[in-house]
């Protein structure tokens, strides 16, 4: 797995050796952290430099802003989810915390499936708030299959589960999706992910207008697509077919691109 397709996490705690074994602990769970910051102008800094998908922040750290402080300046450029780490549990902190909108408030000293569980609840909470929601959409059923969180997106990124953490791919990395039974695989140019989701249900859940379904079993980025003709398409040196039911929906594709 490349780093650019790991979750990226920075880390703001200031007592060292936690923050070592926290990183560590990460690491080994495939995630990759961009750094470790002791104080709040430090872990802006990283940010306004970095790529971050997720902060896992203290509240009592070192400098002139405490964890709360720091995750205002931060969320401030721009919208991250946030785990706080932390032993205060006083109501007055809670309060100031609640105020930033955190994804998790997850107590010291942690267990780290309970910190796994956070950090997949912030991912798959803050995508549900960034995805625009169709004007007719339906309201979603309470009871939805735990499946179904097994893709989520964020803008142009989606994260695919895989195992118990979620990888990032770049939509336009996307060639296409292969459909078998209850699984998709997606395929992008580096490898392959498989989902156990079914392909019509990723088209429905996700908004993504380049990818078009050409048959029953197939989906294809329409920006990757060589050449075509009235049986099949060709990506590269794969050749798949082009279902008649599927070819005017295909064909209509080209014209808003």
């Amino acid at each position: 797995m490349t780093i650019d397709e790991r979750i990226h996490i920075l880390i703001v705690e200031d007592e060292g050796i936690l923050a070592m074994e926290l990183s560590d602990s990460l690491e080994a769970d495939g995630y990759f952290v961009v750094g470790i910051a002791n104080n709040g102008r430090k872990a802006l800094d990283l940010c306004q430099r970095q790529r971050v998908d997720l902060l896992l922040c203290d509240i009592t750290i070192k400098g002139d802003w405490d964890g709360i402080e720091t995750v205002k300046h931060i969320t401030a450029e721009r919208p991250i989810p946030v785990i706080y780490l932390t032993a205060l549990t006083d109501r007055e902190t809670l309060e100031r915390a609640k105020q930033t909108y955190p994804a998790a408030y997850v107590h010291k000293p942690y267990q780290l499936n309970s910190l796994r569980t956070a950090i997949e609840l912030a991912i798959h909470n803050f995508s549900l708030r960034t995805k625009p929601v169709p004007a007719t959409a339906a309201v979603p059923e309470r009871n939805t299959s735990r499946d179904k969180e097994t893709i989520l997106q964020i803008e142009d990124h989606l994260f695919v589960k895989q195992n118990y953490q979620f990888v990032k791919i770049n939509v336009t990395e996307l060639l296409y999706l292969e459909a078998d039974n209850v699984y998709t695989t997606l395929v992008t140019t580096n490898r392959k992910y498989v989902v156990r989701q079914t392909l019509s249900g990723i088209l429905e859940r996700m908004n993504l207008p380049s990818l078009v379904r050409i048959h029953r079993s197939y989906a294809v980025n329409i920006h990757k697509v060589d050449s075509f003709n009235d049986a099949e398409l060709s990506i590269g040196t794969q050749l798949l077919p082009l279902s008649r039911s599927y070819k005017e929906d295909f064909l209509q594709r080209f014209n808003h691109y």
